[in-house]
């Protein structure tokens, strides 16, 4: 269908009326980096608040525990935030997932913490394209959805999660456990500023490697140590020659050495793989363990390696792509700029989504830019036209009984 329908036409009025700019403004106020937890505490009452507007059961879920490296090569939990669930009529027909984040890579000492406006109709502020204004949008979207006669054909999931600017670890079974058995999932990261939606992603895998190897007097008898900086730098470079059209990778940081007369006997590698494809990741994780073993031989160290790719690949199956012109045709029946996809470099939940089987649009957010900067900006027009798009996709996909 290319155009909207008089009935269409009132709900979409409704999710464009809905007051996003000013839940932007409220939610983006509180500081709600990732490790800040007495700010995604607010952040997420603000939101608990907000989504009791709909119908269904809505909670807040206690983070899985998270596990690093400490630069000194010890395992260390990690606390995160809550996340919010909201379920709605979960035995209707068509069953959709939609997802957010309400944390921001601002930490609570960060210096970008204000709002201003950089010109009318573009707002700067921590969160506030990524991805507060997302979150509103979902609101909006579904209240809009819940006045339409398609109401009682879908059910939804909604899951805020506090930890997806850090890899979602903390939340990461979650989203598996909802994407389960979904028609189709819409997550909520900012478009592009000319409306311009992420398509296929890469997977991406954080990486410490603890390598522990042997001190010894640096003048005196070296050749009785084993030295770990070395290794940890030789295997830098080993990884980084695996780099290919189908695999990046960036080995970012060494921990470890100490005194210029002892050799180092404790070093830790922190490298990060983005293979394309699935058939790129299984050979990535496959490269990475022979790697470690020669480096052990060579180098007469032992490796241990902590961490795992916690972002598949997201490649656009058939599903996907009928999703994505689905998006496509609304935005048109909408009289929107042509709405296209690109592949890009970054990750997010939607990665862990589609690894379900669920196809997934994952940048329904509004438009903005200059993302994880303190020039993030979000364009506020956008916030009315990103939640009829998302309010006439939904009314499609429950019509249509599938993508």
């Amino acid at each position: 269908m290319t155009s909207v329908s008089p009935a269409e036409t009132s709900v979409l009025e409704r999710a464009a009326d809905a007051p996003m700019l000013a839940q932007v403004e409220q939610w983006a106020a509180v500081n709600s980096g990732t490790g800040n937890l007495a700010g995604l505490k607010v952040v997420a009452g603000q939101l608990a608040d907000a989504f009791a507007a709909l119908p269904g059961d809505i909670r807040l879920v206690a983070p899985a525990p998270v596990e690093s490296v400490a630069a000194d090569g010890t395992i260390r939990t990690t606390q995160r935030g809550d996340h919010l669930h909201l379920r709605v009529r979960p035995d209707a027909p068509v069953q959709l997932l939609l997802t957010g984040h309400m944390d921001t890579v601002f930490a609570a000492d960060h210096p970008f913490q204000a709002l201003k406006w950089l010109e009318d109709g573009v707002l700067n502020g921590p969160g506030t394209a990524d991805m507060k204004a997302g979150i509103s949008v979902i609101l909006a979207a579904l209240g809009a959805l819940e006045a339409s006669p398609f109401a009682e054909r879908v059910g939804y999931d909604v899951m805020i999660n506090s930890d997806e600017e850090t890899g979602s670890h903390a939340s990461a079974a979650l989203i598996a456990e909802l994407a389960a058995g979904k028609t189709a999932a819409l997550t909520y990261e900012p478009a592009l500023p000319d409306g311009t939606l992420a398509g296929a992603r890469p997977g991406s895998g954080n990486f410490s490697v603890i390598i522990h190897g042997r001190s010894a007097h640096a003048g005196r008898n070296p050749e009785d140590g084993r030295n770990a900086l070395i290794a940890a730098a030789d295997l830098a470079l080993r990884l980084n020659a695996l780099k290919s059209l189908e695999l990046k990778v960036n080995p970012a940081k060494i921990d470890g050495g100490g005194p210029n007369n002892v050799v180092p006997d404790h070093a830790i590698l922190r490298v990060n793989l983005r293979p394309a494809t699935p058939a790129a990741m299984v050979a990535a994780e496959a490269a990475l363990r022979d790697t470690l073993t020669n480096i052990e031989r060579d180098h007469d160290v032992h490796c241990h390696l902590h961490g795992n790719f916690n972002r598949p690949p997201k490649p656009l199956d058939p599903a996907a792509t009928r999703l994505f012109e689905l998006v496509r045709d609304c935005g048109a029946a909408l009289g929107l700029p042509p709405i296209s996809w690109n592949a890009t470099g970054g990750v997010c939940d939607g990665n862990n989504i589609a690894a379900c089987g669920i196809p997934v649009v994952d940048t329904m957010g509004p438009r903005g830019g200059a993302i994880h900067s303190s020039d993030e900006f979000l364009i506020t027009g956008s916030l009315a036209e990103r939640a009829m798009l998302s309010a006439l996709t939904m009314m499609r996909i429950a019509e249509r009984g599938t993508v």
